[in-house]
């Protein structure tokens, strides 16, 4: 029967090259199998405390996790289908018994060669079909290195994006700017600055899922840690008398509210206001809320 071992071979190049799809080209909710991995290397590292520095392996290492389990599942995948045409449809260097090396571990050796770019080794498919499927699993091969090297590119992009905003939010904490200093035209400036980076970041979030998994060490470049701040800045903003401060605070509130239901759909899935999901999403990454507790006339400095 070499069917069913071609088939299911078959099945899981199919499943991982959609995972690849849905993760790195068309990010979606779809990409399944590097989600789940993405999230138990997350949960593992669930007790963040200050001193606990594995915790900012968490995301470099899933990455490479799930870089992985697409390899050695293709390469899984494509022993299935050399599996049962060995030893009569491979060709094997002197030295090497045909009726010796027809076992699974040598169909995965041929496929992990091939996988790699390594050339054909010394077993190599003679069959003519056989003959075509070895080139198109080392074009995969390579279509999957190079993948992992965009993937990567464009998730540390991401990662300081999101740590300038939080440093961004971190000045203005400590900043003396008080109430009456934004109640101007350069506070709306400020809001208007904020409410775009808040956005740029929305995107990130959707377009790099895996950046969640990161955790920013630096509380002033931890995003989650800076999220109470933010909600009390718009707070404020709103109670203003300047036409442009309100106005730019409508648009800051739009985009926290974006934000949280990217989070909330995305990652934490509590089904709550804004608040309760930036609480949550602090509370995942080992941070306190604080909340945006803060009266109008005080100086957030303080």
């Amino acid at each position: 029967m070499t069917w069913p071992p071609v088939l299911a071979g078959a099945a899981l190049i199919l499943f991982i090259l959609r995972d690849v799809f849905h993760t790195i080209w068309h990010p979606t909710r779809h990409g399944g199998l590097s989600r789940l991995v993405m999230r138990g290397m997350w949960r593992l590292s669930a007790h963040h405390g200050a001193r606990w520095q594995p915790v900012g392996l968490a995301g470099p290492v899933g990455m490479m996790s799930v870089v992985t389990v697409w390899a050695f599942v293709i390469a899984v995948g494509w022993a299935l289908i050399y599996w049962p045409h060995m030893p009569e449809d491979f060709s094997y260097s002197p030295g090497l018994t045909p009726s010796e090396h027809a076992g699974p571990v040598d169909a995965l050796y041929v496929s992990l060669v091939t996988l790699a770019t390594l050339g054909l080794g010394d077993i190599a498919p003679t069959s003519g079909w056989l003959r075509m499927f070895a080139p198109v699993e080392a074009l995969v091969g390579f279509a999957l290195l190079s993948a992992t090297v965009a993937w990567v590119l464009g998730i540390y992009p991401a990662l300081a994006r999101r740590r300038t905003l939080a440093l961004r939010l971190s000045h203005l904490s400590r900043s003396d700017g008080t109430t009456e200093a934004l109640d101007s035209a350069g506070g709306a400036a400020i809001l208007d600055g904020v409410a775009s980076a808040l956005s740029t970041v929305t995107v990130d979030f959707l377009q790099y899922a895996e950046s969640y998994y990161f955790y920013d060490g630096d509380e002033n470049i931890s995003l989650a840690c800076r999220l109470d701040f933010t909600v009390g800045l718009a707070d404020r903003a709103e109670r203003a008398r300047h036409p442009d401060v309100r106005l730019s605070a409508s648009v800051l509130r739009t985009a926290l509210e974006d934000l949280a239901t990217v989070l909330d759909e995305r990652f934490l899935r509590i089904g709550g206001t804004p608040e309760e999901v930036f609480k949550a999403y602090a509370t995942d990454h080992g941070r306190p809320w604080n909340g945006p507790g803060r009266d109008e006339d005080e100086n957030p400095s303080t």
